[in-house]
């Protein structure tokens, strides 16, 4: 009885919320033309990023969002993929901001691009409603990234230290352990809160995460937003902004926040699909300058907030087309982040896992949140990675003279117990005390 009255509870309040917004008079459009992606409408007032509903011959209204407009013509991109659409087709205007249901019933839901459940648990209820679109942050007002984080993660914990608050970019092709990694990290972080946007990727891959990468005790502090790869690009746009908007709301609670973004070259094709399809030019490899306007805008609203509030630390998965690390998405995302880790397909061949190479990786705030003991052992790790990797194929083929490099030498003797220290296996969690303690007795580090 007390669960069913919360509920109506719940229900009241979310509806009169809804009061306010609903106008006097309603008035209406007409769809005058539809060409790929795009619908265009006249008769009424619209304005860019205003959303409206568009009606089928079936009945049923179909949520769009103003993107553009041409002259008289207002054009229009459906949320959700539609069928039933003519000409003459009604356009009912939409005032207000979007808003979504925030709180912590989220935790361990599945939900989509417009914040409805996609998992078999029943309705979402929330008590508050915000604004999709936050508000953003002074960069004065925001708290220096001073303490790390604990991810779980042996070869992040030691070498590539992350700090609260801070945002990195996972770089890879496809097939080198990418969701692995993200599930390793939100099983064993220390955050309080995980959201994870997984943003265009295939359908199939979205229950194969929850279910063996999050697995349910990466689940119970979680909140998955899903928009795969049929969805429109709207919609996966807009799973890009929510999970940023969810993440901040926990933010605003006082909560550190790990959110998880698979990933930001999916938001970025998303966008390029709509600023071509209302006109806008191709410029570096066929994405248009807006692409590289919107990636900044949507990275900036992670990090720390003002004082008193909590953090959000971001990771975002970069698809290097071929294994090219120049491709231009990887190449404006490394510009606009606080570090970036590249995870090697060579290594993952070998059976390195995790396969990060941390001779191209690195973490631009780690000089901040570490002793110096700590930063110069990790420093002499990775000189003796890569003074071995230099010379490996002239060992191999019996160049190498002992005696005559006292660096080499010392890197010949450490390289198998350094590569035994960077692997880790799915199940394994290594906390932050475990790595420094491990990485100091590493033999050539002293």
């Amino acid at each position: 009885m007390r669960d069913f009255a919360s509920e109506l509870t719940a229900r009241l309040t979310t509806a009169s919320q809804h009061i306010p917004d609903i106008p006097v008079a309603r008035s209406y459009g007409r769809l005058v033309r539809m060409a790929g992606l795009t619908m265009e409408a006249v008769g009424c007032r619209l304005c860019t990023g205003q959303r409206c509903l568009v009606e089928t011959d079936h009945g049923d209204l179909v949520e769009a969002e103003v993107v553009g407009f041409d002259r008289h013509a207002t054009v229009l991109m459906p949320i959700r993929h539609t069928t039933g659409l003519r000409p003459g087709s009604r356009v009912l205007p939409l005032h207000g901001d979007s808003k979504i249901q925030v709180g912590p019933n989220m935790l361990g839901r599945v939900l989509n691009g417009l914040g409805e459940p996609l998992d078999s648990l029943g309705p979402l209820y929330c008590e508050q409603r915000v604004p999709l679109q936050g508000e953003s942050i002074n960069p004065l007002k925001r708290q220096p990234i001073s303490e790390q984080l604990d991810v779980g993660v042996r070869a992040i914990n030691s070498m590539l230290c992350v700090g609260k608050g801070q945002r990195l970019g996972l770089f890879a092709g496809s097939g080198v352990g990418k969701s692995v990694l993200l599930g390793m990290m939100t099983r064993n972080t220390t955050a309080q809160i995980t959201v994870v946007g997984l943003i265009g990727e295939r359908g199939r891959e979205v229950r194969e995460f929850i279910e063996h990468s999050l697995g349910e005790e990466g689940m119970r502090n979680a909140v998955v937003i899903a928009s795969p790869a049929d969805d429109s690009p709207l919609m996966r746009l807009r799973a890009s902004v929510l999970c940023h908007r969810i993440a901040e709301y926990f933010r605003d609670q006082g909560k550190d926040v790990l959110l998880l973004m698979d990933s930001l070259t999916r938001y970025a094709q998303a966008q390029r699909e709509i600023a071509l399809a209302v006109g806008e030019p191709p410029a570096t490899k066929g994405y248009p300058p807006s692409v590289f306007s919107l990636l900044p805008q949507l990275v900036e609203r992670a990090g720390n907030g003002a004082k008193d509030s909590g953090s959000i630390t971001a990771f975002y998965t970069v698809l290097s087309e071929g294994d090219d690390q120049q491709d231009p998405i990887a190449d404006a995302a490394r510009a606009i982040l606080d570090g970036h880790i590249v995870l090697n397909r060579e290594l993952a061949e070998q059976g390195h896992y995790p396969a990060i190479d941390i001779e191209q990786s690195i973490s631009r705030a780690m000089p901040q949140i570490v002793s110096p003991d700590h930063l110069r052992r990790a420093q002499r790790v990775k000189q003796l990675y890569a003074r071995y990797r230099q010379v490996q194929e002239l060992i191999s083929l019996g160049g190498y003279q002992p005696g005559s490099d006292r660096t080499l030498d010392l890197a010949v003797q450490a390289y198998p117990s350094i590569c035994q220290f960077l692997q880790q296996t799915m199940s394994e969690k290594v906390t932050l005390n475990d790595s420094l303690g491990q990485i100091m007795q590493l033999p050539g580090v002293e």
